[in-house]
């Protein structure tokens, strides 16, 4: 029993916080700004290596320079906004979505070009696990993920909830017209929601580097269960993208326990088809999630 909570039920949890922040972003670009955000899962490897070159540069640990990379990236993604998407604001989507591949590639390049495309670490070394009732055996940093995973979820609802301009982002995602007509200021509901989503992406990406290593593609291979937890929690629904990016994160993990047999069930190079799969199922069976997002 405990060896299924050691190497498969906390890898799931630790997984399905750092799929939930970044499903947090794609589902609130999608259903304020009306369009699939390919480059989100670079925003997470940019807020990575934002982080990196604070431990590296000053010898800060990765989460005292996880704020400073929120920061950074949410400046940066707001940057990308104004010079890359805003121009096409009120033509075709498509055109919008095909921008955001171009970003993708862009920032891609970028984070190659400074920091090169090895891969690196935050910290060397061995860390030894904490020991619990002799057996169970939780690593730090996961203390930490999960943690800091909880407080910015705790942080995004009290916002969404308490503040004017959260109000206001929740009014503009479900009726963007009506948000105009009633007199609120969209142009600034959109800054928040990118400054909010890219900077829960870059928690994702830092809390990604802690759990195992950076490199350059890490985060286009985590978009495809990012956007499946999104697509699962329901698009648009926030709360939603929390209870899918966790959901996928155990099941990926879940999937490779021998359930049958002394066989993994699933061979580990198969996870990212579990992603797929159940954004397929719920595709076909509720496109509008768990939390009846929106569909278009």
């Amino acid at each position: 029993m405990l060896e299924f909570v050691n190497f498969y039920l906390i890898p799931g949890l630790i997984l399905g916080s750092i799929y939930a922040l970044g499903a947090i972003g794609v589902s609130l670009l999608f259903g304020i700004l009306r369009f699939a955000h390919f480059a989100h899962g670079d925003l997470m490897t940019l807020g990575a290596y934002l982080a990196l070159t604070l431990v590296l540069g000053l010898g800060w640990p990765a989460m005292a320079a996880l704020p400073i990379a929120m920061l950074a990236t949410a400046a940066i993604a707001i940057g990308i906004d104004r010079a890359f998407y805003k121009p096409f604001r009120s033509g075709a989507t498509i055109i919008t979505v095909i921008a955001s591949f171009g970003v993708t590639l862009m920032v891609r390049s970028v984070v190659q070009l400074f920091w090169g495309v090895e891969i690196v670490s935050y910290q060397s070394g061995i860390q030894r696990p904490l020991v619990f009732f002799d057996s169970l055996r939780i690593a730090e940093r996961h203390f930490w993920i999960v943690g800091s995973a909880v407080l910015l979820v705790v942080a995004l609802h009290l916002f969404l909830t308490r503040t004017r301009t959260g109000k206001a982002m929740r009014a503009m995602s479900d009726d963007p017209d009506l948000a105009r007509v009633t007199g609120i200021d969209t142009g600034r509901v959109v800054v928040w929601t990118w400054a909010i989503g890219a900077g829960l992406a870059a928690a994702g990406g830092v809390f990604l580097g802690i759990d195992t290593q950076l490199n350059p593609n890490m985060g286009w291979n985590m978009l495809l269960p990012v956007f499946a937890a999104a697509i699962l929690g329901g698009i648009g629904r926030p709360y939603g993208a929390i209870a899918g990016g966790m959901v996928i994160g155990l099941a990926e993990e879940l999937s490779t326990y021998p359930w049958i047999g002394v066989e993994p069930l699933l061979s580990p190079g198969y996870k990212s088809a579990v992603a797929f799969a159940l954004m397929v199922a719920m595709l076909i069976w509720r496109p509008s999630g768990l939390f009846k997002g929106r569909v278009f």
